[in-house]
């Protein structure tokens, strides 16, 4: 039998695609309705309207937070950055899908910028941890920015070396924030989407470094 050791660093170590889980073609059914505003999350974007996928954590305070950003419309939550096809959310806990729980922002670019979504994901989360945050270990937890634009990785690559220069002079180590180009977000099930708007009381391991980002909220 596994040791809780031995068991931690299995679930924060990144599988090969030949170990992960197999997973289903079956995706979970979802409402596609946000809990808080009643926006359909689960459409086409509009003209006005772009969206980033984020990994800070554990997605339910994660989302929290965003969902409370100026100038996003909508957000849900899921998994990407992994192998396993439309996982549960009981795989993902195993360390054996690859995917990271994450957030998917979308937001009114009239209203809000992609360094201003950016400047709160540097803030609200520790991104130099790897394959954990804070009490929450495993490969599921860690930092990621998947962008759905080509053009926008390069404004992520410059906010993280800004945010890079903040962290140093405060005593921080690296950022180990995944940064990579969308392949394919899967939906949570629905009683993980808006899930502290239904639950007030549920658990929030949501937590900054206490550093600033020096970008977005600029205009």
């Amino acid at each position: 039998m596994p040791t809780n050791i031995e068991s931690m660093l299995k679930k924060s170590t990144i599988p090969t695609p030949q170990d992960a889980l197999p997973g289903r073609e079956t995706p979970v059914q979802i409402s596609g309705i946000h809990a808080v505003n009643q926006q359909s999350f689960n459409r086409e974007l509009a003209e006005n309207e772009s969206c980033v996928v984020l990994g800070m954590g554990c997605f339910w305070g994660a989302e929290r937070k965003l969902w409370n950003t100026p100038g996003v419309v909508a957000t849900s939550v899921g998994y990407a950055g992994g192998y396993t096809p439309n996982p549960t959310y009981e795989e993902v806990c195993t360390g054996q899908t690859a995917h990271s729980e994450v957030v998917m922002v979308i937001f009114d670019t009239t209203a809000t910028t992609l360094e201003d979504v950016l400047k709160v994901f540097w803030e609200n989360h520790d991104p130099t941890q790897g394959m954990r945050q804070g009490n929450d270990v495993g490969n599921q937890y860690r930092s990621v920015i998947y962008t759905t634009k080509e053009s926008d990785l390069a404004i992520v690559e410059a906010s993280k070396a800004a945010f890079q220069k903040e962290l140093l002079a405060g005593g921080y180590g690296m950022i180990t924030t995944e940064i990579e180009p969308l392949d394919v977000y899967y939906f949570a099930e629905e009683y993980h989407q808006q899930y502290l708007y239904k639950n007030p009381n549920g658990y929030c391991g949501l937590s900054g470094t206490g550093v600033s980002c020096p970008i977005g909220l600029a205009r």
